[in-house]
């Protein structure tokens, strides 16, 4: 091969190399370059959240800051959603046993509870009272409960008045006939004290003055009240006994505003008695109060019925469930009980915008109209064909409240609004009391949270860490020994409310990892048990709501205190002092 061939096939072959690499580095660059471009975009879209708290959002991987859990991809069709609106995966809804339905019409329970009192029937109660005036000499009744018979010896009384009206009637016995108007007149007078002729006879009779006088039972039954004791005086017409016939009784039951026109006359009720459990009695309801009580805001409707064997005893409590036919109309939209969160105000329940595969919960006001035994017909609000989450509603108004968006408690707040602002307006304008309706018990199981609260506030303004740790623990367990059963109605519910928000925020607390973590969970803790404490009131001294305008990332945050001294649990030494009192629980 020559020398001039051999330098045309280098240069032919260095020309292709050439091409080559230029085509690997230059010619596919721009669709490297748009992959690798489209990669990175992809990284920095992706946002990660938790499945149980999705208000939690970070731009990599890692666990949840609250409870711990790995962080899952937040789904692309979350973007451009309802800002307002709690999203939740499938697994956090599983987990949180959160199910929806959608709403429509329908009869509802027709099964009205109600609870009642039995009672003597006042046709059958008799006031037994003394005809003539005394001193009781004896009492041959010496006890309420005592069954007597009609005409039985009651009690003896010893009557001057008695005497004098005898020794009128024997002379004018002996001149009966010259003067037989004066004798009738005589024995009309005795008559007039319900004394019969056989024993006017046994006076003339024996020719003497009786001093004391029997006074018997005018009917039977069994001695409800005793009135009177040995050695009494007694003017005429004076109540000595009350007697009743317990073969028949009354059984009231209590119907409150909201039920009354549920009920008409001629509805079946069904009940049960405490005392007497497996045994079940039946009833009609023969008459409805007509008047209602202004304290109790209670009407009554009575069920006659008969007491064969006395199984039924007055004032025994009684528990009715009554078929109405007075109950709302077939085409009214319903929904179960559930569904709906209230503050005795308002009434809301969260509503799907989303899908099945991507919920999206929003809170929306409701009008409730009649209750249905478990359901509530709703008259403004709803649509029909609507999906509503009808189990698991406080866990979606909890998620709500932890993210600053429209919940229960906080209506209107914005998304970066903090969920404290409306603690001072909601003391000066709930109108909750109370305070009335919460027994001994209730007060004392309550003022045992709000002394381990205080402790627990004390713990963080020390920044004491592993004691806020064990004081959360003693905290959860004195919510949980606070018995909802202590109340009934409104303060019932509205207790259990407030109950299962603080013990969900007790097991964040219980999840907290540093002092700054357990400071953030106790703002919530301390919104809820003022509303708590404002509502019930406080057994002992009073307390004071403090504020401090810098905490919560500057959007204010309240607490508790015994004293007057501000003392701030979400700074410590930094900002001891920094607060100020804005109202005091009694």
């Amino acid at each position: 091969m020559t020398t001039k061939t051999k330098n045309i096939l280098i240069i032919a072959g260095t020309l292709v190399v050439g091409m080559l690499m230029g085509w690997l580095f230059f010619g596919g660059s721009d669709e490297a370059e748009t992959h690798d471009h489209s990669a990175a975009e992809a990284a920095q879209e992706t946002i990660w959240t938790c499945s149980m708290h999705p208000q939690i959002r970070s731009s990599e991987p890692g666990q949840c800051p609250i409870c711990g859990m790995d962080l899952i991809p937040l789904e692309s069709s979350d973007a451009g959603e309802n800002p307002d609106a709690i999203q939740m995966s499938e697994y956090a809804m599983k987990l949180a046993n959160v199910h929806t339905q959608k709403v429509g019409a329908g009869t509802g329970d027709r099964e009205l509870r109600l609870n009642g009192k039995v009672t003597v029937d006042e046709r059958n109660a008799y006031t037994q009272s003394t005809h003539v005036p005394g001193r009781i000499e004896q009492l041959q009744v010496n006890f309420t409960g005592e069954e007597v018979r009609r005409g039985q010896a009651l009690a003896v009384v010893y009557s001057p008045e008695l005497i004098t009206a005898q020794e009128e009637l024997l002379q004018a016995y002996a001149i009966r006939n010259s003067q037989p108007e004066l004798f009738e007149a005589a024995k009309q007078k005795l008559r007039n004290w319900r004394i019969g002729e056989n024993q006017i006879n046994r006076i003339l009779e024996s020719g003497k003055a009786t001093d004391r006088f029997t006074i018997t039972a005018d009917v039977g039954g069994v001695v409800t009240e005793k009135l009177v004791e040995l050695g009494d005086y007694v003017d005429r017409g004076m109540s000595l006994y009350q007697i009743a016939d317990l073969t028949k009784m009354w059984v009231l039951f209590d119907l409150y505003e909201r039920t009354i026109g549920l009920v008409e006359k001629g509805d079946k009720v069904e009940f049960t008695v405490a005392s007497l459990p497996g045994e079940k009695f039946e009833g009609t309801i023969d008459f409805i109060d007509p008047l209602l009580d202004s304290q109790t805001r209670v009407s009554t409707a009575r069920v006659e019925i008969s007491n064969s064997g006395n199984k039924l005893k007055p004032g025994m409590f009684v528990t009715g469930v009554i078929t109405t036919s007075g109950a709302e109309k077939a085409q009214d939209l319903t929904v179960p009980k559930s569904a709906v969160l209230w503050t005795g105000k308002r009434s809301v329940v969260y509503v799907n915008e989303g899908t099945a595969a991507s919920p999206s919960f929003v809170m929306r006001e409701v009008l409730l109209g009649q209750s249905l035994g478990d359901s509530y017909v709703v008259q403004e609000g709803l649509s029909d064909g609507d999906e509503i989450v009808v189990n698991g509603t406080f866990t979606v108004d909890a998620a709500a409240q932890l993210a600053g968006k429209p919940s229960m408690m906080n209506p209107a707040v914005a998304a970066t609004a903090p969920a404290q602002e409306d603690v001072r307006q909601y003391l000066k304008n709930s109108g909750y009391d109370f305070s009335q309706e919460a027994s001994e018990k209730f007060q004392e199981q309550l003022g045992k949270v709000v002394s381990v609260y205080l402790q627990l506030k004390d713990a963080l303004v020390e920044e004491k860490e592993k004691e806020s740790l064990n004081l959360t623990r003693n905290f959860q367990e004195a919510v949980q020994n606070t018995q909802a059963s202590e109340l009934t109605g409104e303060a019932k519910a509205f207790w259990e409310e407030k109950q299962k928000f603080l013990l969900q925020h007790t097991e964040v607390g219980l999840k907290a990892k540093g002092i700054e973590e357990h400071r953030n969970n106790f703002i919530y803790l301390s919104e809820a048990l003022i509303k708590t404490v404002s509502a019930f009131g406080i057994k002992g001294n009073p307390v004071y709501v403090d504020y401090c305008p810098m905490a919560n990332s500057d959007k204010g945050a309240y607490w508790l205190s015994e004293t007057s001294e501000i003392r701030n649990p979400y700074y410590g030494d930094a900002m001891l002092k920094c607060g100020e009192i804005v109202e005091q629980i009694k």
